[in-house]
């Protein structure tokens, strides 16, 4: 770099560079700008969450809470008091005297753990008036008396949200970790942070697009989803893959695996020493899954019902036919099992048999109670997401994982803010995040069919309620065996309101409960001997009677499960089968061709 002038200013040739540079941001700024304008102009901008929804409940908020001046007094007293004390903390430990932290994060925080929000003065000052600034606002947002629940749990949901946004540790100036860093680098991290900042909105072609793990590191079909196997049959809705076998004799009774069509099958085929799949075929099941197609303008009109006919019924139906077997295994994850329990249902209705036995994997079916999410669903944000998914001809998977990100945003939003834009920090590879981030779109039909007549109405639950190709649908008729599968801390399909829906059905059943969340509890390997899972008796009790007296088991849920399939399967054993057969034969190599669609 050119030296100063004897004045101290840059010199000519330094000045030269700078004045490149910023030419380039401008081109940059202005692309990204105008590539943005255009996606706007061709209806392709997600709306994100609905603002006069938000603004509306607020307004109703703050309504009720002028109108209950003691509730507000009360709140105000409490937040001055830890102030005060606060501000006496400070000053003891300003004359060097040790004192107790007024306020403290909570447990697995991971936005004060750098020692220096703790150990120098000012930073402690500042993360404890912040800490308890949040537990004011927080608890503001549960009052007053009078408001409707779901208003309620909007003004709670964004008020948290808005809350975190403002830590300190978001802030270059206010977080002694980017501070120290600035230092050392000259300040280097910030200007390569806004390069990763202009790099990561140039990706999103003017929307923010977060990188959260090394998009170089993956290549599904290379590294990701390699388990063996063929795809054997498709349709406009799936791929139907069936996986090569790895023992010499397998069991008699298939297993077939519906995943969500929210993301992507392979979520249950990461790395070989991740796969569920690969596992599964390691203890001699036959497995076929089903690939979704990731939908365009031309499957606007796909229902829910669809994905249910040209789904798993028509892949049970191949599935028998390929194998010889009288029925079939069933397993669901996330809204796949919410698909297979609606199936269930609609076969029960028609005295069909072809399913043996079914595991609903972090699948809601009860709607009472839908977590975080529930706060994005009323009748009027279905209007506004309706006349933009129609508009579009489907529904963004880029607004999908957009509200996934937000449930979770100082995990999946601002850690990522500080790592990349403030401290310039180079995304480790991470083959969940990359899964997470390889989002997918939905047909229009389905998912405001889907959103209204589940989580607005939670008509599933209601014997009848629901009806799908001219069946009346009733969960408690349902008569195969069960195996209902939660996770202690999912954030989409909370385990209580799991274990409500469990209590629709009559049928035989057993309820297992993970540690961790909604993806990693699920995909919990038996190698990395990680979370534990929690075994009971479902004996009519609510799900804080049933864990109060459940039993805590070390370890993967996976070979509990596997135990339970066997018990489904008998003890016939066949030899190994390849996949297809003549009348299905090979289309192509798994993953397969749908799953690529980006």
């Amino acid at each position: 770099m050119a030296e100063n002038d004897k004045n101290g200013f840059p010199g000519a040739a330094e000045q030269a560079e700078m004045a490149q540079q910023a030419a380039e941001v401008a081109r940059r700024t202005q692309a990204i700008f105008t590539g943005f304008m255009q996606r706007q102009a061709d209806g392709d901008v997600p709306p994100g969450f609905d603002m006069a929804a938000v603004t509306r409940a607020f307004w109703d908020w703050n309504a009720k809470l002028m109108q209950d001046p003691q509730t507000l007094m009360k709140a105000n007293a409490a937040y001055w008091e830890q102030m005060f004390r606060l501000f006496a903390a400070t000053g003891q430990r300003m004359s060097g005297r040790q004192v107790d932290a007024v306020a403290a994060p909570a447990r697995g925080d991971q936005r004060f753990r750098n020692a220096a929000w703790s150990d120098e003065l000012v930073f402690d000052h500042l993360k404890q008036a912040y800490l308890i600034y949040a537990g004011y606002a927080q608890a503001l947002a549960g009052e007053p008396e009078g408001l409707d629940k779901h208003t309620r749990e909007m003004v709670k949901f964004y008020t948290r949200r808005a809350v975190e946004a403002i830590s300190p540790s978001n802030f270059a100036h206010s977080n002694p970790e980017v501070i120290e860093k600035a230092k050392e680098t000259g300040g280097k991290n910030l200007v390569d942070g806004f390069a990763n900042l202009l790099q990561d909105l140039e990706r999103g072609q003017g929307r923010l697009k977060i990188t959260m793990t090394d998009p170089d590191a993956f290549e599904v079909g290379k590294n990701l989803a390699t388990t063996d196997g063929a795809v054997v049959f498709e349709n406009d809705m799936m791929q139907l893959i069936q996986y090569a076998p790895s023992t010499k004799t397998v069991h008699a009774r298939p297993l077939l695996i519906v995943p969500p069509w929210i993301n992507k099958f392979y979520a249950l085929d990461l790395t070989p020493d991740k796969s569920m799949v690969k596992w599964l075929v390691d203890q001699g099941h036959t497995v076929f899954l089903i690939s979704w197609v990731n939908p365009g303008r031309d499957l606007a009109g796909k229902g829910f019902d669809d994905y249910m006919f040209e789904g798993p019924l028509e892949a049970i139906d191949v599935i028998r036919q390929i194998t010889g077997a009288k029925d079939v295994n069933v397993a669901g994850y996330c809204i796949g099992g919410t698909l297979v329990a609606t199936m269930l249902a609609y076969l029960a209705a028609r005295g069909e048999t072809p399913v043996h036995s079914a595991t609903l994997m972090a699948c809601m079916t009860d709607f009472e109670e839908p977590g975080d999410l529930g706060v994005f669903v009323d009748d009027a944000q279905l209007d506004t997401l309706r006349r933009a998914v129609e508009t579009r001809g489907y529904h963004s998977g880029e607004e999908m994982a957009s509200v996934f990100s937000l449930m979770r945003a100082n995990d999946l939003i601002w850690s990522h803010v500080v790592n990349n834009y403030l401290l310039a920090k180079q995304s480790l590879p991470f083959d969940m995040v990359y899964w997470f981030q390889d989002s997918t779109r939905l047909p229009p039909k389905m998912i405001l069919w889907y959103l209204d007549t589940l989580y607005n109405k939670d008509l599933l639950k209601k014997p009848g309620a629901v009806e799908i190709g001219g069946e009346k649908l009733d969960l408690g008729k349902v008569t195969v065996p069960l195996y209902f599968m939660s996770a202690e801390e999912d954030h989409i399909c909370p385990w209580a309101s799991t274990y409500n829906g469990a209590q629709n059905f009559t049928c035989d059943k057993v309820f297992v409960l993970g540690g961790s969340g909604h993806n990693a509890g699920v995909v919990n390997p038996p190698s990395k001997i990680k979370y534990g899972y929690r075994t009971g008796a479902m004996d009519g009790q609510g799900a804080a009677g049933w864990i109060g007296q459940s039993t805590q088991h070390e370890g993967s849920w996976w070979p509990h499960w596997n135990t339970w399939l066997a018990g489904h399967n008998g003890d016939k054993m066949v030899a190994a089968r390849k996949p297809g057969s003549k009348k299905f034969p090979v289309i192509e190599a798994a993953p397969g061709r749908y799953v690529t669609v980006r």
